[in-house]
């Protein structure tokens, strides 16, 4: 039998929620007014005094492990480059800014230089302005030339929201310049009636990878004169560019540079990123080009005090009636509707969708025990909203209409959300960069605040709030991307063929991988070559052969079957275990029931209803070694790494109550299995290391499967990435190996180096998981060291002390930790 742990999507489980009363120790804030605006920074309390009422109910002051206090930071001004249009400098100084920052007068004199540069400072250091400041000042200078349109620039941002949000900055610095600057978001949501006029007249596009891939590129030439005549290319946080979405955005830049060079343009790079470790050698896999790099921060910065907070015990039993503690949703609702009734403008980042939508629900009915007009000052915000939906929330919060949000990491990004006093973080959100990201969102306009991570009942999480250093004494974690993964550069050779026939001189630009795939894309009829180019063979369009953030097909829209209102979107990868028919889906505030799962047509049929349930679906996996590129002893056993072939299929869901998380009962679907081609990290154990361990067969398939579930929980620590970005199979006695083996995956086709990091570290990453699991307090197993949220087992089954032994021995064979590969940065 195996046991197995699914990558992303494939569970969003509800947990149960405590039946303990919550009691608000904070009175509500005296003058309070519904049409409240941001406090003056000099009037809002110090983040201190913020989390003393917090932490001064009862038992709340023991939830905190460690609070970590950052000091303030004086800034260093400089001067702007000479080059710098002086209306330009005008124009910022009308907002307020009389002076740069040294980084931000240092990053524009590269960009002036024609360097591409990633400027690298922390959250609110002023990164906008240093790329905005020399792309505005020579957009001003082409406009004053002879032939029309003049310069060019292009924004680039991950998510529709950021780019939106720098839209609105554009216009208001550059208001003073006329038309000069002539902004315009260009995405998915832009009326088909603007198009137009955005291809033949604007000079400062804002979009995002996804459609300059399938929308600008593929129809160049539309896009001929603002090609031919762009002279910058703004990436934003471009740390969110990793794995495979990172090395399919490589991919589509490449495919940028080749274009831009076919109309005569060689555009600049200017990259940013608040978190990054090797910004320039990260920026440099990124783009293809020699990049500078800028990481001094000159900017000031505010007092930040960074709690971490652990939620207490229950009398409440989970699975096999291991102790459970308090969700962190519970908590980080209770959380929010403190900060809210205390005025302090907070956001609270939740992993899931549902998740964001649970605590604002949660948040909006305790609220209403204490002001009703306090009930619509907090909402939910996430991806798969319309964008009208989106809009509406992101303008409520920067005006302060909105006192909390509770967001998934759609709002994770630079939009500009100051004012902000306080960030509650629901589980640590995989990476040290993203927890930093999501921490920074506060204080933005230089005053104090507060963050508070709230532990989940998960093994990373408990290991952390106990272990603060491994959180502040450690610097983030480096970018991993691999443009040359396989199944990344076919889709886009095929694309950029599309495009333009592919050349011989262009392979250079693709990168050392071309060699071996340009003959599989012939073989397959994809490519034909004739004369000296390769040509797209098919009548449809290449550029949709793949979906760049790996969702693997096009999402699933849900809609309400009474009124044929579409609800939102559910990503293809998340369909069978999110919105498989009886699923209970949330959708602000309201709770529907999915009647139908139309896998041909990509819909979800959903209609409203009131179940005292949620549901988590059930799964089983199988896994088969492809070809082992390396492997190395571990005392008599093996530490290996390759291709894999990974087969998962949905078979069930269970419904759980919503108080106690009461298993109700379990119910059959009927879901084609699906097939994944990927990368994986394994370990082998052999009979003598077994009986040293003193591991039984009647205790080995436990102790194999909680080992593989605290692995996975561990590994984000060692690679950048997040415990859904992977998954796991341990098996007793594996076809392929003859020996106990335990698979952690690549949830990406292909792999996305996560595995291949779990391989260079795996002394380190294994000694941590073995000591997570021995320190936790529990007696046979628990949510905060064994247990995991999304195991296709129901966690059964399990062996704590076996787990430990087996880790034992393991490791005192380990050898030293292999040389690092490319992939793996």
């Amino acid at each position: 039998m195996a046991f197995n742990h699914l990558p992303a999507g494939v569970h969003d489980a509800l947990t149960p929620l405590s039946v303990t009363p919550v009691t608000h120790s904070v009175p509500m804030a005296k003058n309070h007014r519904s049409d409240r605006t941001p406090a003056d920074p000099a009037s809002r309390p110090s983040p201190g005094a913020v989390l003393d009422r917090l932490a001064s109910g009862p038992s709340r002051a023991a939830r905190i492990t460690h609070t970590e206090h950052l000091p303030p930071r004086a800034g260093r001004h400089a001067v702007w480059p000479d080059r710098i249009r002086p209306e330009v400098i005008a124009a910022v100084q009308a907002c307020g800014i009389e002076h740069p920052w040294a980084h931000q007068a240092r990053a524009a004199e590269h960009a002036l230089d024609g360097d591409s540069v990633v400027v690298a400072t922390g959250t609110a250091s002023g990164k906008s302005l240093a790329y905005l400041v020399p792309v505005m000042s020579t957009l001003l200078d082409g406009a004053e030339a002879p032939n029309g349109r003049g310069t060019t620039a292009l924004y680039l941002a991950p998510t529709k929201a950021l780019a939106a949000d720098q839209c609105r900055s554009v216009k208001e610095l550059s208001q003073p310049l006329g038309t000069s600057v002539r902004p315009a978001v260009y995405d998915g949501d832009t009326p088909f009636e603007e198009r137009e006029w955005i291809r033949q007249y604007a000079n400062y596009v804002l979009t995002n990878p996804d459609m300059l891939h399938r929308g600008i590129l593929p129809s160049h030439p539309r896009w001929s004169s603002f090609l031919k005549s762009l002279r910058y290319v703004v990436i934003d946080e471009c740390h969110t560019y990793r794995g495979v979405f990172g090395s399919h955005v490589a991919q589509v830049l490449r495919r940028l540079r080749r274009l831009c060079a076919r109309y005569g343009s060689s555009p600049v790079f200017l990259l940013a990123s608040a978190t990054s470790a090797e910004p320039a050698a990260s920026a440099r896999r990124l783009t293809g080009l020699p990049v500078v790099e800028v990481a001094d921060d000159a900017s000031p910065r505010g007092e930040l005090v960074f709690a971490l907070w652990e939620p207490p015990l229950t009398e409440l039993q989970g699975e096999k009636g291991a102790p459970v503690r308090r969700t962190a949703t519970a908590e980080t609702a209770d959380l929010l509707t403190d900060l809210t009734v205390q005025g302090v403008r907070s956001v609270a980042f939740v992993r899931s969708r549902r998740g964001a939508e649970l605590i604002s629900v949660i948040a909006q009915e305790r609220l209403g025990e204490v002001d009703r007009s306090l009930v619509r000052r907090v909402a939910a915000y996430r991806g798969g909203y319309l964008p009208e939906e989106r809009r509406a929330l992101e303008r409520a919060l920067h005006s302060g209409e909105l006192l909390g949000l509770a967001a998934t990491t759609a709002l994770e990004l630079g939009v500009d959300v100051s004012g902000l006093d306080a960030v509650v973080i629901a589980g640590y959100p995989g990476t040290r960069a993203s927890l930093w990201q999501q921490a920074g969102r506060a204080g933005r306009s230089g005053q104090g605040a507060l963050a508070v991570l709230v532990a989940r009942d998960d093994p990373l999480d408990t290991f952390l709030v106990h272990h603060p250093e491994a959180l502040f004494d450690q610097p983030v974690e480096s970018t991993v991307l691999d443009p040359d993964n396989p199944y990344v550069l076919a889709p886009h050779l095929c694309a950029a063929a599309a495009e333009l026939p592919l050349t011989e001189e262009d392979l250079e630009l693709f990168g050392s991988g071309c060699a071996d795939v340009l003959p599989q894309l012939e073989a397959a009829k994809l490519l034909r070559r004739r004369t000296r180019a390769w040509h797209w063979t098919r009548r449809e369009r290449a550029a949709d052969l793949t979906d760049i953030r790996g969702a693997g097909g096009r999402p699933v829209q849900i809609v309400e079957t009474g009124t044929g209102r579409l609800l939102g979107t559910v990503d293809a990868g998340a369909a069978h275990s999110a919105v498989h028919e009886g699923a209970v889906h949330l959708h602000q505030g309201r709770t529907y029931l999915v009647r139908t799962l139309d896998l041909e047509d990509s819909v979800a049929l959903v209609e409203q209803a009131d179940p005292p349930y949620s549901t988590v679906a059930r799964d089983t996996t199988s896994i088969s070694i492809l070809e082992t590129d390396t492997e190395i002893p571990w005392g008599s056993g093996r530490l290996c790494f390759g291709s894999v072939e990974v087969t998962n299929q949905v078979v069930s869901y269970l419904r759980r109550r919503l108080i106690t998380g009461e298993v109700l009962g379990e119910t059959k679907l009927d879901l084609p299995p699906r097939t994944l081609r990927t990368r994986a990290v394994w370990w082998t154990v052999t009979e003598d290391q077994l009986d040293e361990a003193r591991i039984t067969p009647e205790i080995l398939g436990g102790s194999l499967h909680a080992a593989e579930h605290a692995s996975i929980g561990m590994l984000p620590l060692f690679a950048t990435c997040d415990r859904w970005d992977i998954g796991g199979v341990s098996v007793p006695l594996h076809p392929d190996t003859l020996l106990p083996t335990v698979f952690v995956y690549d949830g990406h086709p292909g792999g996305a180096g996560f595995a291949e990091r779990a391989f260079h570290t795996a002394r380190a990453w294994l000694s941590a998981t073995r000591e997570a699991i021995a320190s936790c307090e529990c007696e046979a197993g628990c949510p905060s060291c064994i247990q995991s949220p999304k195991c296709g087992n129901g966690n059964d089954p399990l062996h704590k002390r076996g787990a430990v032994r087996l880790l034992t021995v393991l490791l005192k064979g380990a050898a030293n930790e292999p040389t690092e590969g490319t992939a793996a940065g």
